[in-house]
């Protein structure tokens, strides 16, 4: 299908499921945080089984093409694998800075990391099983890992993230042997930390590629809008990823307004394009999704164009982001109606 709509990963949880009050007012945890969630132990996964039920629908009611588990199992984008591996102690956390400048608890790295087992095998089966849409999960990357953790053992980080690459690409071969069609890898801290990324994060997310038989995506942001408010002109980093072996790659273009001519620089590569303002609750019209669209296509083939939000909508009500996922595939029907009938 021409510009196919998708998620880039996130929906709203339910406030029956978590605490979404506590889960926005501190950062995205980079450990576990327990005690977010409203439903005792021994009933949570039963609950975020529901509650991926509910996302899957919501997705598809609004017209989504391609359709993710909204990651409701997850406290964030990242911990849930993160301390699902094998080196970091679990009982003793460490510090790092946030992309915000501000300290935040982080897994401790005390031995080599190793993934011990499938983390997200199960909740791709589930999807699966509950939709006959394409679709897509996400893991974190291993750059932005390694700049999550505190490094108590290894020489240098970029030896850490290589390890952590070497556990991804453990998880995505079992994600697609389970069904997915989509993987995409999240790498927000490589704009965060341009320097680091061009030091050795393209050798680390190559590495979490390596040998990788299937459709794959990386997301690269400048955070969650309800918490990274001040947005750049530009990406610090983002035409290196031409020399990437991901085929897709997730930019915001909304809020920051970006100058798309950037995407010129990214030729061969497919856009999962941004087009939806997290910052604020107005919910778009189809035409200003439309507009946003366009302004991308002298740039980037509109064969190669899969039209998103520009980030997780984990943090928005859930009417407010029913209603901007509803206009984003309104507005991509726009465009669409719009090339195909030039091609008529």
């Amino acid at each position: 299908m021409l510009l196919p709509t998708s998620l880039v990963g996130s929906y709203p949880q339910p406030d029956w499921l978590i605490d979404r009050e506590k889960l926005a007012g501190r950062f995205p945890p980079r450990v576990r945080v327990q005690e977010l969630w409203r439903v005792a132990p021994e009933y949570l996964e039963q609950a975020q089984d529901d509650a991926t039920l509910m996302a899957i629908h919501e997705q598809e009611r609004a017209g989504l093409d391609i359709i993710t588990d909204g990651e409701m199992r997850r406290e964030s984008y990242s911990n849930r694998f993160a301390t699902a591996l094998e080196g970091v102690d679990m009982d003793n956390h460490g510090t790092a800075l946030d992309r915000s400048g501000h300290p935040n608890p982080v897994p401790r790295v005390v031995g080599k990391i190793r993934r011990k087992h499938a983390v997200q095998v199960r909740d791709v089966e589930f999807l699966r099983k509950h939709t006959d849409r394409m679709t897509k999960i996400t893991v974190p990357g291993p750059f932005t890992m390694a700049q999550q953790a505190q490094n108590d053992f290894y020489a240098t980080t970029e030896e850490m993230a290589l390890d952590y690459a070497a556990a991804v690409n453990e998880e995505i071969r079992d994600l697609f042997a389970a069904g997915i069609d989509i993987v995409q890898i999240d790498e927000p801290y490589m704009q965060a930390r341009p320097d680091a990324a061009r030091e050795y994060g393209l050798k680390a997310l190559n590495r979490a590629l390596d040998g990788i038989q299937g459709r794959t995506a990386m997301h690269i942001c400048f955070g969650y809008a309800q918490i990274i408010h001040e947005r750049p002109e530009g990406y610090s980093f983002l035409p290196e990823l031409a020399e990437s072996n991901v085929q897709q790659i997730s930019i915001e273009t909304a809020q920051s307004n970006l100058d798309t001519s950037v995407l010129e620089k990214l030729r061969g590569k497919t856009i999962i394009l941004g087009v939806l303002d997290l910052s604020t609750s107005e919910i778009e019209s189809a035409e200003v999704v439309a507009s946003r669209i366009r302004r991308a296509l002298p740039y980037v083939n509109p064969e190669k164009v899969i039209v998103a939000p520009d980030c997780g909508l984990k943090y928005l009500s859930r009417d407010v982001a029913f209603g901007k996922m509803a206009a984003m595939a309104a507005g991509a029907k726009l465009v669409r109606d719009e090339l195909e009938r030039k091609v008529a």
